[in-house]
C-alpha cells in the first residue's frame, strides 16, 4: 500500500514536547520502520501539530452539555459556600472539602481531582496550615472540578464569611475580586485564533501591569482531559513563558480554564495582602472569546 500511494511524507505521533501527540510507542515503531519500503524511511515526520490541534478542538454539540455541566459546578459551589454547609466556627474547609465530593457522588459525577478548599485570615498565614475550622471574616477559596461524559470541568471561585455586625462583604475585598476580573478581561482580550499562549501571556502581563494590577496568569486548555491539548498560557512558575508548550497558537473552538490571580492590598485588614484566584471556562470563537456559563463577580456569602 506504501509503495501503490507513494506519499511524500509519512507522519507519525512521536513528540519531544507535548503527550498528547506522543503515542507512538518503541516497539510500534521499531515495526513501522522494518516495515517500511527501502527508500522510505526518510519520509517520515514528527506530526505533533496534526495530533494536538485534532484533540484540542471540541466538537460544536459538546458545547450545550458542557454548559449544563457548568450549572451543576456553580450549583455545588453555591451550596458549599453557604450556611447550609458552613457553620462559622465548627465547621472546618475539610468538612466542606467532603461534602462537595459526597454531592458529587450522589449526582452521579466523578471527580477528576480531589476539590481543594482554603481561607486567608486577617492577621494570620494559613498557608500551611491544612485544614482549618472556618472562622467569621475569613475568606474562602475552593478548587473544584467534575467528570461527566469524558468531558471535564475546572473552576475556582471565592468565598466571605460575614464577620460580627457585618452585613456585606468589606469594600476592600470586593476590590480584590475586582482586580481578578478585570485580569480576566485583559486577558480574554489578548487571546485570539492563532497567537501563541506564549504571546497572549506577554501581552497579557504587560497590560496588568500597566493596569496597575499585581497578579499571575496560569492558564490551561480544558475539555476531553482536565489539562487538555493546545498551548499553556504561562504556569504559576513560568510567568516569562512556557517553552514548546506554550509556542503552540490558540485555536477556535477550543476550550480554556482562564485561570489566574491578582494580589491586593485590604485596607480594612491593615494593609494586609489578599489573593483573589479565580478559574472559569470559556470557549474561543472565531472572533472573540466567550464564557461558557458565565463568571463570578460578587463573593459566595456564609451569613
Amino acid at each position: 500500500m506504501v509503495r501503490e500511494r507513494d506519499p511524500k511524507t509519512i507522519a507519525v505521533d512521536i513528540s519531544d514536547t507535548h503527550a498528547f501527540s506522543d503515542g507512538l510507542s518503541a516497539g510500534e515503531w521499531a515495526q513501522l520502520s522494518r516495515a517500511l519500503p527501502p527508500g522510505y524511511l526518510p519520509r517520515v515526520v514528527h506530526a505533533e501539530g496534526l495530533a494536538l490541534d485534532y484533540q484540542a478542538i471540541r466538537a460544536p454539540g459538546m458545547l450545550p452539555v458542557y454548559r449544563r455541566l457548568m450549572e451543576l459546578v456553580w450549583a455545588v459551589i453555591d451550596t458549599a459556600f453557604s450556611n447550609k454547609v458552613i457553620t462559622p466556627g465548627k465547621t472546618t474547609t475539610d468538612d466542606v472539602v467532603w461534602w462537595m465530593r459526597q454531592r458529587v457522588n450522589d449526582l452521579g459525577f466523578g471527580t477528576w481531582f480531589h476539590a481543594d478548599v482554603d481561607v486567608q485570615r486577617r492577621g494570620v498565614d494559613l498557608s500551611d496550615s491544612g485544614s482549618v475550622v472556618i472562622q467569621r471574616g475569613d475568606v474562602l477559596h475552593c478548587d473544584f472540578g467534575i467528570t461527566a461524559m469524558g468531558l471535564n470541568t475546572d473552576t475556582q471561585h471565592m468565598g466571605y464569611v460575614l464577620g460580627a455586625g457585618e452585613r456585606e462583604v468589606p469594600a476592600g475585598l470586593q476590590r480584590a475580586l475586582q482586580n481578578s476580573n478585570r485580569l480576566q478581561d485583559l486577558l480574554l482580550a489578548e487571546m485570539r485564533p492563532g497567537r501563541t499562549g506564549n504571546d497572549v501571556l506577554a501581552s497579557t502581563l504587560t497590560a496588568m501591569r500597566a493596569a496597575g494590577i499585581t497578579g499571575t496568569v496560569y492558564t490551561h486548555p480544558i475539555g476531553d482531559r482536565g489539562h487538555g491539548a493546545g498551548p499553556l498560557i504561562g504556569l504559576w512558575d513560568h510567568q516569562e513563558g512556557v517553552p514548546g508548550r506554550g509556542d503552540v497558537p490558540v485555536l477556535a473552538n477550543m476550550w480554556f480554564s482562564i485561570e489566574l490571580q491578582a494580589t491586593s492590598p485590604v485596607p480594612e485588614w491593615g494593609g494586609q495582602a489578599v489573593r483573589s484566584a479565580q478559574e472559569e471556562d470559556a470557549a474561543v470563537g472565531a472572533a472573540e472569546v466567550r464564557w461558557i456559563l458565565r463568571r463570578q463577580t460578587q463573593y459566595h456569602v456564609v451569613r
